[in-house]
């Protein structure tokens, strides 16, 4: 496995998951990490786009399912997301991080909630490809 990697960090949406009502209902706001792994040499060779990963076609597809139907479950949303990178995009492996700021506990005080996942494609994480 390719030890290159493309990071998409910090990325923040507003979208309607949770678990409770009032987060369907209202909505808040979402921080997401990508980092995937795929063997770079060619593209810092070449310097030709073609030889690397489109990483505006990356931010719709996370775009799209952070700001699309709700998910219940942190787990659930990164779990899409990772699904849709490893099978849209020529990547060996995928990290995402979903993190909620405003997480709703009665008496809380922390900086997020969140969820790490790793796949990697056709490897013994990668159970739905």
């Amino acid at each position: 496995m390719s030890q290159d990697r493309i990071k998409l960090t910090g990325m923040v949406f507003y979208g309607f998951h949770g678990i409770g009502p009032a987060e369907q209902e209202l909505g808040q706001r979402f921080v997401v990490d990508l980092e995937v792994t795929r063997d770079l040499r060619a593209a810092g060779v070449s310097d030709d786009p073609a030889d690397t990963i489109n990483y505006s076609r990356m931010y719709r597809l996370v775009k799209e399912t952070m700001e699309g139907p709700s998910h219940k479950l942190l787990e659930s949303l990164a779990e899409t997301i990772a699904q849709g990178i490893l099978s849209g995009f020529d990547v060996e492996s995928i990290t995402v991080v979903v993190k909620k700021p405003e997480v709703p506990m009665k008496g809380s005080i922390l900086s997020h909630a969140s969820v790490e996942i790793f796949r990697q494609r056709g490897g013994a994480s990668d159970s739905m490809g």
